[in-house]
C-alpha cells in the first residue's frame, strides 16, 4: 500500500532566512516542503503574506529573523498570528520545529519569554547538555547569530545550553533551538550579504574569518544538520 505524501510548511520571515539544510533532510525523507516566505522588504517588516492555512500540513517549521520578538510593534501586522499558529499547532499535536527566532516564537507562544541577551553571539560555537540530561544534537560546534534568546516555557525539558542561553528544547513533538543547524556556505554569505560593515563592526565580527570557519565547518554541519533533522523524525515525532 502506497504511503500519503507528508507535508511541511516551512515559514521564512524574509528571503534570505530560508530552511536550507532542514528542508534538504526532510526531501530526502519523504517530505514534500512548502516554503512561505513573511515580509519580502527588509525596509518595510509590516508589510506581509497572509499565512497558509497550516489544516494540510503534517509538520510546521518555523526559521529566523532579522527582527525581534522583544520589538513586536514594527512587526504587529502579522507577528501575534504567527503566534495563535504555533500555539493552535502545539495543542493539536502537530509537530512544531523552530530555529532561532522560530525557537523564541514557540517559547512566547507557549508561555516562556524573550528577553535581549546579555551577550550577541555569531559565528560557531559549541553546546553544553542541558539540565535534563544528554544534548541529542551534539556539542557542535554550531552556528549561531542572535541577540536575543529565550526562557523556556513551564514544562519545557532543556536539552542544550551554553553560557549565555538554553539552545534547544522540546514540549512533546515541539522541539525549539537557538542555533541554526540549516546554514551552509552559501547561507551564511546571504546573511553578511545584508549586515553592513559597521554593524558586524559592532558586533565584534571579522568577516573573512567567520566565512573561512564556516567553509571549515560545511560539511560536517550538513551532516550534524541532517542527523538532527532524523533524531527529531525517528525520536520525537515517534515519541
Amino acid at each position: 500500500m502506497v504511503q500519503p505524501v507528508k507535508r511541511a510548511l516551512a515559514i521564512a520571515h524574509e528571503p534570505d532566512g530560508l530552511p536550507g539544510q532542514i528542508a534538504t533532510r526532510l526531501r530526502q525523507r519523504g517530505y514534500e516542503v512548502d516554503v512561505h516566505v513573511v515580509t519580502n522588504d527588509y525596509d518595510h517588516p509590516n508589510v506581509a503574506a497572509a499565512f497558509p492555512l497550516i489544516d494540510r500540513y503534517d509538520l510546521l517549521l518555523l526559521m529566523g529573523s532579522v527582527r525581534s520578538l522583544t520589538d513586536k510593534g514594527e512587526i504587529d501586522s502579522w507577528i501575534y498570528q504567527e503566534i495563535d499558529m504555533v500555539k493552535q499547532a502545539h495543542e493539536e499535536g502537530k509537530p512544531v520545529l523552530g530555529v532561532c527566532f522560530g525557537g523564541q516564537l514557540i517559547s512566547e507562544a507557549l508561555g516562556g519569554e524573550v528577553e535581549v541577551s546579555p551577550v550577541t553571539e555569531i559565528g560557531w560555537f559549541e553546546l553544553d547538555d542541558g539540565e535534563d540530561g544528554a544534548n541529542p544534537a551534539g556539542s557542535g560546534p554550531w552556528m549561531q547569530w542572535h541577540h536575543d534568546r529565550f526562557i523556556p516555557p513551564p514544562g519545557a525539558e532543556v536539552l542544550a545550553r551554553n553560557e549565555s542561553s538554553v539552545q534547544l528544547i522540546r514540549i512533546g513533538r515541539t522541539v525549539g533551538t537557538q542555533f541554526h543547524p540549516e546554514v551552509d556556505a552559501a547561507h551564511i554569505e546571504s546573511f553578511l550579504r545584508l549586515a553592513p560593515p559597521a554593524y558586524l563592526e559592532e558586533c565584534g565580527v571579522d568577516l573573512r574569518l567567520l566565512m573561512e570557519e564556516t567553509r571549515q565547518h560545511e560539511t560536517a554541519n550538513i551532516e550534524q544538520c541532517h542527523a538532527f533533522v532524523d533524531w527529531y523524525l525517528d525520536e520525537v515525532l515517534a515519541g
